[in-house]
């Protein structure tokens, strides 16, 4: 991807044509540029989200959104936050200098709600889970993790966690850090959490680091992305998970969905020689 991309997420509770209308005509002031787009339509479950978040995750951008119900805007604006993914919502400038010229006070209103079921439920609250467990937030209490993804920094720990969520899973991520054991959450969750461990090629590893470090504008002595540095870092993790007989997943040329499905049948097998009831479908 060149400089001059763009890559615009559209989340809509309706047909979209808000939103892309906006996006369409904002990216149009702008020279040099071309555009990566995908549009969501008809959002208006939190259990819609985490597939949503899983893709935006895999394909960093800016999001744009027209969701008016308060919570589905609000999960998706946290996960965003927790991604690192700018996220506006295409309305805001328009009611906010409605209600300051007119003195009114907003309430955003909830659109129109589809049918709840219990899968419904079981996806909202493995997003939330994911999202309070992410990079090794809360590390110490992993009881009620389904997965854990252990790995080191861009590994695609979370976006692989955002779509096992889309999917009614509860996994948590815990980066693996030079030199650092990890949190006693981990062992302590061993007998009841499938745990996995996510490796990629140092090269490409090194080239995801350094986009990132642009993207930060950190211009500071690091060796975050030193090719030596990674390949010792990959490594350690390696011998981690094979100490553990942790299995791994080299992600490098897989895709979110395809790393998470794989995931997904292991755990299967996991519960299977367990004697653990299946997942639901």
């Amino acid at each position: 991807m060149t400089a001059s991309a763009i890559v615009l997420h559209l989340v809509s509770h309706a047909s979209g044509e808000l939103v892309e209308m906006l996006a369409r005509n904002s990216v149009a002031q702008l020279e040099g540029v071309s555009v990566e787009r995908t549009l969501y339509k008809m959002v208006r479950t939190v259990g819609q989200l985490p597939e949503i978040l899983a893709q935006i995750g895999e394909t960093p951008g800016f999001v744009i959104h027209s969701i008016a119900d308060p919570e589905v805007r609000a999960t998706l604006e946290e996960a965003c936050r927790h991604l690192r993914v700018p996220c506006m919502s295409a309305l805001d400038p328009f009611v906010e200098a409605l209600a300051k010229h007119y003195r009114a006070e907003i309430h955003y209103r909830s659109s129109a709600r589809d049918p709840v079921f219990d899968d419904y439920y079981r996806r909202v609250e493995a997003m939330k889970y994911a999202l309070s467990h992410d990079d090794g937030t809360d590390a110490d209490n992993l009881s009620d993790a389904e997965i854990i993804l252990v790995g080191v920094s861009r590994s695609t720990k979370t976006p692989t966690c955002m779509y096992l969520a889309s999917r009614g899973i509860k996994a948590a991520n815990v980066p693996i850090v030079p030199g650092m054991p990890l949190p006693e959450g981990v062992a302590a969750a061993r007998q009841a959490a499938f745990i996995v461990g996510l490796t990629v090629d140092p090269n490409r590893l090194a080239r995801v680091r350094k986009a990132r470090l642009q993207a930060l504008a950190e211009d500071r002595e690091t060796d975050y992305a030193d090719i030596d540095r990674i390949a010792e870092e990959v490594r350690e993790a390696r011998r981690l998970c094979a100490r553990y007989q942790w299995p791994v997943i080299d992600v490098t040329h897989r895709s979110i969905e395809q790393t998470a499905s794989m995931i997904i049948e292991m755990l299967q097998r996991w519960r299977a020689s367990r004697d653990v009831p299946p997942l639901e479908p």
